[in-house]
């Protein structure tokens, strides 16, 4: 039954096609982040303060964003609100700075624009939107008034985007250090006092599955960030620790944003900006190390 169900949806949304449409859907984010995967529950990191991360991480991960779309371009941003509580400035400058900014897609000229400011620096990203291999299903869910279907597909992961860092797994660091050095040398270097880079703690996968449910009932091949390419509006994105879910759609609101492009910035290419990112990152994992583990940051970009 579900499956004549979604040949009816999709049958009638080409139907509607050549309709202008437009409208703005509101998506809501929610990110789980497991501390005691980062040494919490091995008395490395108190209750209090694990709390207090955690609130920081909730201000900084749970927001809530507008995608405006037509039929072929759309426009994703943060919804500006006053924050809700008090963020650590350095560490809301570490999470703005790995966070893309206002992202524009157009499908007819398969281009992705991304506004981001990275450590104090605008910059204006350019690129290619990442075609994924989309297997779609007959499963279906009810979201809000519409029917949604499901659809997965496998997606490479920028080794930049820190929002995917997971812990790395201890069984190998110790083995390998008996195997190579042998115990004795391994003892050595547990107890020496040089200060271990936050770095070497996570690792960022190659690859993620990511999960979305759309809907045929708004025929655009649109949803929220980078993501696309599907029959019909995502209408719920579940990426890695990351969900998406709209909250709201207003179809061909009267007051909507305009969609362009945005400006701001120094232009740069997808694989300029990956090795910007890089080479700042380096540098401050090499502050660190030179001070002795104390935290002190490097400065902005010269210029």
């Amino acid at each position: 039954m579900t499956r004549y169900i979604f040949i009816f949806l999709l049958l009638f949304s080409f139907g509607i096609k050549a309709q202008n449409i437009s409208g703005q859907a509101y998506y809501e984010s929610k990110t789980t982040v497991d501390l005691d995967a980062f040494g919490g529950g091995n008395g490395e990191m108190s209750e209090e303060m694990k709390k207090a991360v955690g609130q920081m991480m909730k201000s900084a991960l749970e927001k809530t964003y507008i995608l405006t779309f037509n039929q072929y371009e759309s426009i994703y941003k943060e919804q500006e609100t006053l924050d809700a509580g008090p963020v650590n400035p350095g560490f809301k400058m570490m999470m703005s700075s790995y966070t893309p900014g206002a992202q524009y897609k157009n499908l007819k000229t398969n281009q992705i624009v991304e506004e981001n400011e990275f450590f104090g620096k605008q910059f204006l990203v350019t690129d290619s939107i990442q075609t994924l291999d989309w297997q779609t299903t007959n499963e279906s869910k009810q979201i809000g008034q519409y029917i949604a279907f499901k659809a997965t597909a496998m997606k490479k992961v920028d080794p930049n985007d820190y929002s995917m860092a997971r812990p790395k797994k201890k069984e190998s660091s110790a083995a390998k250090a008996k195997d190579d050095e042998g115990k004795e040398n391994a003892e050595v270097k547990k107890d020496s006092v040089q200060p271990q880079d936050p770095m070497d703690m996570i690792e960022i996968p190659k690859e993620i599955e990511v999960t979305a449910w759309f809907t045929p009932q708004i025929p655009v091949s649109n949803g929220p960030g980078e993501f696309a390419g599907l029959p019909g509006l995502i209408l719920e994105l579940n990426v890695y620790r990351t969900t998406l879910l709209c909250s709201k759609i207003v179809m061909n609101p009267k007051d909507a944003e305009k969609i362009e492009p945005p400006k701001k910035g120094k232009e740069v290419t997808r694989a300029e900006y990956v090795k910007i990112v890089k080479e700042k990152t380096d540098e401050l994992r090499e502050n660190f190390r030179n001070s002795g583990g104390n935290g002190r940051r490097g400065g902005g970009f010269g210029g």
